[in-house]
């Protein structure tokens, strides 16, 4: 009888969710250009960060509350679901088109960053020296996007590259439309009106991720599930949706994709390196935030240390070596990163049967 309202609980938290993330996202960009940034700076940081807020969020509340299990899931299986799903199909179905040197840093900062994980979790804990070198990534990752959204503004130095088509395959007509994102004049009253969205969408999104923690933990409740099951699957394929749907181009149409576009904070071509921020985000801003937050050493279970961030880096590697070697994408890369995804949902749920099963559990 509770199974339901849980259900509802959980759809009602990925729309607030959804919601407030995109209207605090575009308020605060639009704040920070009213404050006088330039546009290559606001780039480099709000757009950036952005990106991971409601990864961000839910992890904090659950940290907060000592729901550990769910606050490192969100980080490290939400990397791996943006990595192995949407950044796959991504490459799979988009024209994607992105600068060689930025994607080679941001893998090479996401596989350090997976390494200074394993490292500093082996005794089933992220120690301090662990939060701390992975704030300092964060920090070497809003430099890196600074820098290349001041040499994208000027365009200086970029050597672009493509996803490589299959044989016979048309490339797609060239659409001018959707390529900037433009902002509201400036004036007293659009300034309160944002202020009042970022007030607003955080709040909005506040509730919405605690909708989300608390549906998470009933559902574990009541099927007798580890809660970082429910972390690891419908939290991180929760908050990939909205991207989804950016990948499939809103298919179905609806009141969303024209909210979603009235809220985009980075053109739509921009969408893959995207994705790949709000991967490395989770790691090495997510975790940390969630490791302070609780005060104490953050717990880690073993099916992150075990599944998740190896996972992380074969898919980091998969997409750093060919154009490192080859300087081209290829889409064989998005169908390799999506099957290793498969995998690993597949040996989680399987690991979870034996231990709901075995007579010792």
């Amino acid at each position: 009888m509770l199974l339901l309202p849980t259900l509802l609980l959980y759809a009602l938290g990925l729309l607030l969710t959804g919601i407030g993330s995109r209207l605090a996202s575009r308020c605060a960009t639009w704040c920070g250009a009213l404050c006088g940034l330039p546009m290559w700076m606001v780039g480099g940081t709000l757009v950036a960060v952005c990106t991971a807020l409601p990864q961000l969020v839910l992890a904090f509340l659950a940290a907060g509350m000592s729901v550990t299990a769910l606050a490192v899931g969100t980080a490290l299986a939400g990397a791996v679901t943006q990595l192995g799903l949407v950044l796959a199909l991504c490459l799979l179905r988009c024209n994607v088109t992105v600068d060689r040197g930025e994607l080679l840093r941001k893998c090479a900062l996401l596989l350090v960053a997976c390494g200074v994980v394993a490292l500093f979790v082996r005794d089933g804990t992220l120690s301090y020296t662990g939060t701390g070198l992975l704030m300092g990534l964060f920090v070497l990752f809003v430099m890196q996007s600074i820098a290349y959204q001041y040499r994208f503004a000027f365009r200086e130095g970029l050597e672009l590259i493509t996803v490589q088509k299959e044989k016979g395959e048309k490339p797609p007509p060239e659409d001018p439309s959707g390529r900037t994102v433009l902002f509201p004049a400036m004036s007293i009253r659009t300034s309160l009106r944002n202020l009042a969205g970022v007030v607003g969408g955080m709040a909005v999104l506040c509730v919405g991720a605690w909708a989300l923690l608390n549906s998470a933990v009933a559902l574990a409740n009541l099927t007798g599930t580890i809660q970082a099951q429910w972390a690891a699957t419908l939290i991180s394929f929760g908050l990939c949706l909205p991207l989804l749907v950016e990948v499939f181009d809103h298919p179905l149409g609806s009141a969303w994709k024209r909210f979603a576009e009235k809220c985009r904070i980075y053109p739509p071509q921009a969408l893959p390196m995207q994705v790949l921020n709000s991967a490395i985000l989770s790691i090495t801003l997510v975790l940390p935030v969630s490791s302070l937050m609780y005060r104490r050493r953050l717990p880690v279970g073993e099916q992150f240390r075990q599944y998740d961030i190896p996972f992380c880096v074969l898919m980091a590697l998969i997409l750093l070596l060919p154009p490192l070697v080859k300087k081209r994408l290829y889409r064989w890369q998005g169908r390799v990163c999506l099957i290793l995804y498969i995998r690993s949902e597949e040996r989680r749920v399987g690991k979870e049967c034996r231990c709901r099963w075995s007579p010792y559990h």
